[in-house]
């Protein structure tokens, strides 16, 4: 099970990196526009800063995979984590294949079926990214297509692997890891939210009263 942050802030991916619980970062052009810095710099300083993150996300925005292709090629150099992100279209297909087979990490993006998911996986996508939330949106479970996507590439024996993505809440974190995801991308209020539970408070509580009057 591994956790990616869905975010471009620096400072929020220092903080929650420092717990050693985070595996690498996805962004998105509105995430980076939210940051206020360009994608190149970002990737750039999350490679440097963390060098054992296996996967830091690099979205490409082109009408043609040939443009797709040349915008990616400005970020390979930056180190071994880039993952190139493509649209799940017929052109970011194309541009996920040409990358695969030139050894380069790629991730497929708004994913909302399973026959898209397989498309992607034959592609060479080394993760495919369905849309937990908006898939909820339009009254469908997000999920249940996890689990679909999932099972589908475990009866084939696909190596693509599961990134649940558009991930909202605390609680769909562990459905999506039950369902079968490999990965789930959040966003750092969701990470630090994963450590709040009523009866953990409760207890921490208790064994205060308990240790303060054991040690008086």
């Amino acid at each position: 099970m591994k956790i990616f942050l869905d975010t471009a802030d620096l400072n929020e991916i220092r903080e929650a990196s420092s717990t050693g619980l985070i595996d690498g970062v996805t962004t998105n052009p509105t995430l980076i526009l939210k940051s206020g810095n360009t994608l190149y710099s970002t990737a750039k300083l999350l490679q440097l800063e963390h060098p054992t993150f296996e996967s830091i996300s690099t979205e490409v925005v082109a009408e043609t995979a040939e443009e797709m292709v040349e915008q990616a090629r400005q970020y390979l150099g930056i180190g071994p984590a880039i993952t190139v992100k493509v649209p799940c279209t017929v052109e970011g297909l194309k541009a996920c294949r040409t990358l695969s087979e030139e050894g380069v990490k790629t991730n497929v993006t708004l994913v909302f079926s399973v026959s898209q998911a397989i498309l992607a996986a034959k592609s060479g996508a080394t993760y495919v990214s369905p849309f937990v939330g908006r898939v909820n949106d339009n009254s469908f479970s997000g999920v249940a297509l996890i689990q679909a996507i999932s099972e589908t590439f475990s009866l084939h024996r696909v190596k693509t692997e599961v990134l649940a993505a558009s991930v909202r809440e605390a609680n769909q974190v562990g459905r999506c890891f039950a369902a079968g995801a490999d990965i789930c991308t959040i966003p750092t209020k969701v990470f630090w939210k994963m450590y709040d539970h009523i009866l953990t408070d409760k207890g921490l509580e208790l064994f205060q009263k308990d240790w303060e009057e054991a040690t008086k």
